[in-house]
């Protein structure tokens, strides 16, 4: 049986990245809600449709896990998903604790770039509540990363430019952890490190969920000897013409480069 992965968009991808490395001999299915993304600027209640009813086609394909490869989904949603499916459901949410952590290292600030709707969301600010003794946590949305993304859009200048203008209101000196809080921000890697000061740390939940994927599976003896292919669905089409899916092997390829 498959291991299932869910996203509004790509953004997942950088999280199936992470499970092909330490589960190479799984097999995969990945759903983009390409018709439906970007999540973060929509109302609670209409990512919850489009999840409910995307992690249903999911499901009757057969698949023995589940990640929620999206942090707005998992934020809206992950507990009523677990509540309605067998299966091990998995999400994915800020790193923040880590990012907290660092602080007793260097002293230095911590900065979350996620969606709108997963920074208005409780699921995020009960997160940082209980982490945040300090009042060291600051927040910015990047809805501009998830268009760049889904339209394959990265050309650094262009990017760059955005982000310049989004960053222009920190003083990025006083930061030394940034939090990569949405699936589609670790494609961008590149571009923030030469914004930020050198040695600030990006980081992600996506090896994090990886790591956790792993652990549930050997615990529920749920771990086979596959062939590691991958099967892509978009809005509930399985992905069968060549473009599309050499664009989904180049997305792959580019997370090796970073």
């Amino acid at each position: 049986m498959r291991i299932g992965f869910f996203d509004s968009g790509i953004g997942g991808i950088t999280v199936l990245h992470q499970a092909l490395k330490l589960l190479p001999n799984e097999d995969y299915l990945f759903y983009a809600d390409t018709q439906n993304v970007p999540y973060g600027e929509k109302t609670k209640d209409e990512v919850k449709q489009y999840i409910f009813q995307a992690v249903q086609f999911i499901a009757d394909q057969q698949v023995k896990a589940l990640v929620i490869a999206c942090n707005t989904a998992t934020s809206v949603a992950i507990e009523e998903l677990r509540e309605r499916y067998a299966f091990p459901i998995l999400g994915i949410e800020p790193a923040v604790k880590p990012a907290v952590q660092k602080w007793e290292i260097d002293r230095k600030k911590v900065l979350v770039l996620a969606t709108n709707l997963t920074l208005k969301e409780e699921k995020f600010n009960n997160l940082v509540k209980r982490l945040d003794h300090q009042d060291i946590v600051n927040c910015l949305a990047l809805p501009g990363l998830v268009e760049f993304a889904e339209r394959h859009q990265f050309n650094e200048e262009i990017v760059g430019s955005y982000l310049r203008q989004e960053l222009s209101r920190f003083d990025l000196c006083q930061y030394g952890t940034v939090v990569l809080g949405c699936t589609h921000f670790p494609y961008f890697t590149g571009v923030l490190r030469d914004l930020f000061p050198e040695g600030t740390d990006l980081i992600s939940g996506s090896l994090g969920t990886a790591r956790n994927l792993k652990r549930i599976l050997e615990n529920n003896d749920l771990l086979e000897s596959a062939s590691g292919n991958i099967v892509f669905y978009q809005s509930g089409v399985r992905v069968e013409d060549a473009a599309t899916l050499e664009r989904y092997g180049q997305l792959l390829a580019m997370m090796d480069e970073r």
